[in-house]
C-alpha cells in the first residue's frame, strides 16, 4: 500500500508562520477548555507545521487531526492540550508516551518534565520523530520501538502515562508500572464508543473518571 512521502522538515522555514496564525489555534483551544497557561505557551511555540507532511503545511494550525502516513494521524491540537493539561494536573517528573507518532504529542510534554519515554510501534515512525525532535534540539526524551502497552518495565516506575491508541481497557502493565500518586490518560473503549479516561492511582488502588467523548485509532499488536 502506499505511503505518504514526508520529507525532512526545513526548519529554517519555521518561524515563518505568523504570529497571528498560531494565536487564532492557541486561542480556539482555550475557548475550548484548555486553560493551563504552561500548555499553551508550548503549543504556541512549537512549529506544527514541522510534523506534517509538507503537501498539508498550509492546514498545520487548523484544529484537525491530519494523516501522518502508515494510517496513522497528528492528533487534533484540543485534544493535545486536553490530555496535556490532565495529565499535568500536578508536577509529573517521569512520562511514559504510548504512540509516538510524528512526535508532536512528545515534543508538548517534553518541555513539562524531567524525562519522556516515548514508545512506537512503527520503526519509520519512530525514527522519523526521533530526528525530528533532535532537530529541533529537544534533549529530554528516550525513543524507543516496541509496543507501549506492554509497558517499559525497565524504566518504570513512572510518574504519568499518556497513550495515543485506543485500548479496550487499561492494560495492568501500566498500572503496574505508574508510581503511587501517579496518573494514566488514556481513550478506552471500541471504533463506535471511546472515550478519554483518567486512572489515578493511590496506595489502596486506583481511582478511574471519565473525561470526554474521543476519536483515535485503534491499539495494534506486533511491530510495524
Amino acid at each position: 500500500m502506499h505511503q505518504t512521502q514526508h520529507n525532512k522538515p526545513n526548519l529554517n522555514s519555521i518561524g515563518m508562520t505568523s504570529e497571528r496564525t498560531r494565536r487564532r489555534l492557541i486561542d480556539q483551544v482555550r475557548k475550548m477548555g484548555v486553560t493551563d497557561q504552561r500548555v499553551l505557551d508550548v503549543m504556541f511555540a512549537l512549529p506544527r507545521q514541522a510534523f506534517i507532511d509538507e503537501a498539508l503545511s498550509n492546514r498545520a494550525y487548523d484544529n484537525i487531526s491530519l494523516p501522518i502516513g502508515f494510517g496513522q494521524t497528528i492528533s487534533q491540537p484540543y485534544i493535545v492540550g486536553l490530555m496535556t493539561q490532565t495529565l499535568f494536573n500536578r508536577s509529573r517528573s517521569k512520562i511514559l508516551e504510548i504512540g509516538t507518532g510524528c512526535g508532536y504529542q512528545t515534543a508538548v510534554l517534553a518541555p513539562l518534565c524531567d524525562e519522556v519515554i516515548s514508545v512506537e510501534r512503527i520503526l519509520k515512525l519512530h525514527r522519523r520523530a526521533r530526528d525530528l525532535l533532535y532537530d529541533l534540539r529537544v534533549r529530554n526524551v528516550k525513543f524507543r520501538h516496541g509496543d507501549g502497552f506492554a509497558g517499559m518495565k525497565e524504566h518504570a516506575p513512572f510518574d504519568g502515562i499518556l497513550a495515543a491508541a485506543v485500548s479496550e481497557n487499561v492494560p495492568e502493565e501500566l498500572i503496574e508500572e505508574l508510581a503511587v500518586g501517579g496518573r494514566i490518560v488514556m481513550p478506552v473503549g471500541r471504533d463506535d464508543h471511546q472515550v478519554l479516561i483518567v486512572v489515578d492511582k493511590t496506595s489502596s488502588g486506583t481511582v478511574q473518571h471519565e473525561i470526554e467523548t474521543v476519536r483515535f485509532v485503534p491499539r495494534l499488536a506486533g511491530l510495524g
